[in-house]
């Protein structure tokens, strides 16, 4: 007869993911930087008459709101990580953050293309001079921001789930560099803000050189195209994570394999993968097999799959008989 293990030897921490200090400190630096620009431009435009850096300033602002979410939600995912409310622990607050953080972005290109129409619609006078100085101002700002978040990634460290050791395959998950969805949140924010001064800066200098006053809202239209395409990216990565929608992730092609060339003859009854943390993932699987062999045995297969760090096996036993028709059926189950 077979011994369950202890409550004591079952137990095991449900934090999978161990969070990302740096991109928390360089997104404060972030978002710094970003509000001492947005009134920097704001005063700018005020003082100017330029509506074009008035309008980029208070576009600056959702920036600098959807950067400080981001620097909230790493914030509350790390305090409340061993809250045992949370059932696979808080990495999902970082995944709502990146989501509301698209939400943001939806709106800012929404804004951007109102304003460019208005403005093409019915021109105003702009001091071109000015305008680009403080444009390039805000340019630099931004690349500085890019430059402090796209090096806001620590290394992974990889975990085996529940003593077991690993010593095999890992796949990445989509949605960014390193799957850190918050922390490519805050990245597209910055960058959406460059790409914006670029073609601002760029439509200031085609106005002052050539008169042409039109190119300002052109760009800005072309600006709320690139912006909306990236925000469109973000909520379909993002929302697929909070919706639990991961049954199409390598490790679930894996997993079967696993069973199917295993030294055990069972068959997959039901299976559940979903992450939990940045290229990591959770996995409840019943199989049903005429072997004496307990969910143990399939854990030591599915062993080699490090992004596997929570993993619950149910083994219903049948008897040979009911492999065949009309044969009775005979089962026990043995949960983890």
């Amino acid at each position: 007869m077979r011994t369950l293990p202890s409550p004591e030897d079952r137990r095991h921490s449900h934090v999978f993911d161990e969070g990302n200090p740096l991109a928390e400190r360089n997104t404060r630096w972030a978002v710094g930087l970003t509000a001492f620009m947005m009134v920097a431009e704001i005063a700018g435009g005020w003082i100017y008459n330029s509506m074009a850096l008035l309008a980029d300033g208070w576009h600056m602002s959702s920036h600098a709101l959807a950067l400080g979410l981001s620097v909230l939600a790493y914030g509350t995912a790390r305090r409340l990580a061993r809250d045992s409310r949370f059932t696979f622990g808080t990495w999902k607050i970082e995944v709502l953050g990146s989501y509301t953080s698209a939400l943001f972005l939806v709106l800012v290109a929404a804004l951007m293309a109102y304003q460019s129409v208005e403005r093409l619609l019915a021109p105003t006078a702009i001091h071109y001079d000015q305008a680009i100085a403080i444009a390039v101002v805000g340019l630099v700002v931004n690349l500085i921001c890019a430059w402090l978040l796209r090096g806001g990634h620590d290394h992974d460290h990889h975990h085996a789930p529940h003593g077991h050791a690993h010593h095999g395959h890992r796949h990445p998950a989509p949605g960014g560099h390193h799957h850190d969805l918050n922390l490519r949140a805050a990245y597209l924010h910055v960058v959406a803000d460059a790409a914006t001064s670029v073609l601002a800066i760029l439509a200031l200098f085609g106005g002052r050189l050539w008169g042409a006053a039109w190119l300002d809202p052109v760009m800005g239209l072309a600006g709320a195209a690139l912006v909306g395409a990236w925000a469109y990216g973000l909520l379909r990565d993002s929302s697929r994570v909070l919706l639990d929608a991961g049954m199409n992730a390598p490790v679930v092609a894996e997993i079967r394999e696993a069973i199917a060339q295993g030294p055990v003859a069972a068959e997959i009854s039901d299976l559940h993968v979903w992450r939990v943390g940045k290229g990591k993932y959770a996995c409840i699987l019943a199989l049903e097999t005429t072997e004496d062999a307990g969910p143990d045995d399939f854990k030591r297969q599915l062993a080699v799959h490090e992004e596997l760090v929570h993993v619950s096996v149910e083994v219903n036993r049948r008897s040979p008989a009911a492999a065949h028709p009309g044969g009775g059926r005979d089962s026990v189950q043995v949960p983890t």
